[in-house]
């Protein structure tokens, strides 16, 4: 999954690559609430929120499937489940999200770079924008890109080669910035340096497990060369 040692990046970025649940913002509860929504629709019982913390971060589909399995549904109700699940998020998107403290301040640090930065999640796109606009997070960013708009999510590094090409920069000198092992996984893969932050959904395993050139506690702390 990860190389045996991560190397050292001593050149100056080029570009920004950030993820958005888990990194911006704290969206676990508008997860709940959408699928809360859904499943008792379906005539099944909710998921708990450590469920969904744990299994958030590798795209809606992943986490749909996981849920109906988790409460016992039947797998052929993914395509119902799935209509609903689209409906309820257009409808609850950002009701129940906070932006982290630094997350803001360090986005606005980034942008005095003068530096490209693109917003990379697996959230589909339309959700994405909408939660970035609501949240007045918009305006740091040349480029949003969701779950949707490639043929493969993160951890595939196929998202982040496609973005860096969009941004007009190297892998090697592009950041990812994220908060789990899906964002560093695909980061190694394609070659670009990653920053982890110590909060958001790593599927509850420890953040300092994940190979990586820096881990903080805020996005403001992040060090630049």
């Amino acid at each position: 999954m990860f190389p045996n040692s991560i190397p050292s990046y001593h050149e100056p970025p080029q570009a920004f690559i950030v993820d958005l649940d888990g990194t911006l913002v704290d969206t676990l509860g508008d997860f709940v609430a959408v699928l809360e929504r859904v499943l008792t629709g379906l005539g099944l019982a909710a998921v708990d929120r450590g469920f969904v913390e744990l299994t958030v971060g590798r795209g809606s589909e992943h986490l749909i499937r996981s849920c109906l399995a988790q409460v016992g549904g039947d797998p052929a109700l993914y395509e119902q489940a799935w209509q609903q699940y689209q409906m309820q998020y257009r409808v609850l998107n950002g009701q129940f999200s906070e932006v982290y403290p630094g997350a803001r301040e360090g986005l606005q640090r980034l942008r005095c770079l003068g530096l490209p930065m693109a917003c990379l999640t697996n959230k589909p796109a339309a959700f994405a924008r909408e939660l970035l606009s609501q949240k007045g997070l918009d305006g740091y960013f040349d480029k949003v890109f969701g779950g949707d708009d490639f043929e493969r999510k993160k951890p595939d590094p196929l998202p982040l080669l496609k973005t860096c090409e969009a941004l007009g920069s190297a892998p090697a000198r592009t950041w990812m910035i994220g908060d789990s092992s899906n964002d560093a996984q695909a980061a190694h893969a394609a070659g670009c340096p990653v920053v982890l932050v110590s909060y958001g959904y790593n599927h509850g395993e420890p953040i300092g497990s994940v190979p990586a050139q820096q881990y903080v506690d805020r996005l403001d702390e992040i060090k630049l060369p």
